[in-house]
């Protein structure tokens, strides 16, 4: 499945919660139903920044496990 990405945030080696901040930043300037990949650290980064925008009411629509980091695309809500 191909995806229309709008931005692209590379967030490895970046701390909770920055990484949840700079990825709301992101989500911020984008529209309604646009997509942001966000390459997060394993570990806490990809636990806590898909639940955070999951409750803040977006949509994660993939999760690539890449090794010792996950991309993860989600949908503005």
């Amino acid at each position: 499945m191909e995806f229309d990405i709008k931005k692209k945030l590379d967030l490895r080696n970046v701390s909770c919660p920055m990484n949840f901040v700079k990825t709301k930043v992101a989500l911020d300037s984008l529209q309604k139903d646009e997509l942001l990949e966000v390459i997060l650290d394993e570990g806490d980064a990809m636990l806590n920044v898909p639940r955070s925008v999951k409750e803040e009411g977006h949509q994660v629509v993939k999760v690539e496990n890449m090794g010792t980091a996950f991309m993860v695309v989600i949908k503005k809500g």
